[in-house]
């Protein structure tokens, strides 16, 4: 039996799907750990990038600070976290690497659809009388909304794929069975865990096309 006929056979095997440990329970943990770095990157990233597109001053030195940050790999930053007082509280040192991992993505699209927006529409809100933050939240944000999403569905994206760094340390996650094939000497067990991990991006992928091409009319870009 080749590789791939064993790795789908393991995949289709009940028993490797139920119970502790199974890929259930593992794509459970994995989701959260996403969900959790998802929310927390766009909880900072978000409002600087809106704040900053909105004035037009400082976004670029804020997007080159956050991209210099990817040139650092995101398991070297996840090593010196373990060697803080941080890395003895539980998920924290994965949370906060992969949260630095995902900030660039949401920070450099958000700015840029910000400045994006037709100078020619700002000055007639303007003209209406709106105000800074009215304007912000009822004209630019709305417009911007399509390059927003854009970044979010490339960090959650990019999360599902490395939230697997998480067993490296003991965490949960798909990247457990990754790590137990390559501690069996499975072959079959890495190659159906890294299938997983790639089903559950492409996914991911999809949910968000989606939500941008049929959702409603302020996920596709519309004011109101």
């Amino acid at each position: 039996m080749n590789t791939l006929a064993a790795a789908w056979a393991w995949l289709t095997s009940a028993a490797h799907w139920s119970g502790p440990g199974g890929v259930w329970q593992r794509l459970g943990e994995h989701l959260y750990l996403t969900v959790v770095c998802l929310a927390l990157s766009c909880a900072i990233a978000l409002p600087v990038a809106l704040v900053l597109g909105h004035l037009g001053r400082g976004g670029a030195l804020a997007i080159n600070i956050s991209n210099a940050g990817r040139a650092v790999p995101t398991f070297a930053v996840l090593v010196l976290l373990l060697l803080t007082p941080i890395g003895g509280y539980g998920d924290w040192p994965t949370i906060i690497a992969l949260v630095l991992f995902a900030v660039p993505p949401l920070l450099t699209n958000a700015y840029v659809g910000m400045r994006g927006v037709d100078p020619e529409v700002v000055r007639a809100a303007r003209g209406m009388g709106m105000t800074g933050s009215q304007l912000l939240r009822r004209v630019e944000a709305p417009l911007a909304l399509p390059l927003i999403l854009t970044g979010v569905r490339i960090a959650a994206v990019q999360l599902v794929a490395t939230a697997t760094l998480a067993a490296l340390i003991g965490g949960g996650g798909l990247g457990r069975i990754i790590t137990a094939g390559f501690n069996l000497a499975d072959t079959p067990q890495v190659v159906a865990g890294a299938v997983l991990v790639a089903v559950f991006a492409l996914l991911v992928e999809a949910v968000f096309e989606a939500v941008q091409k049929f959702g409603p009319r302020w996920a596709r870009g519309g004011a109101g």
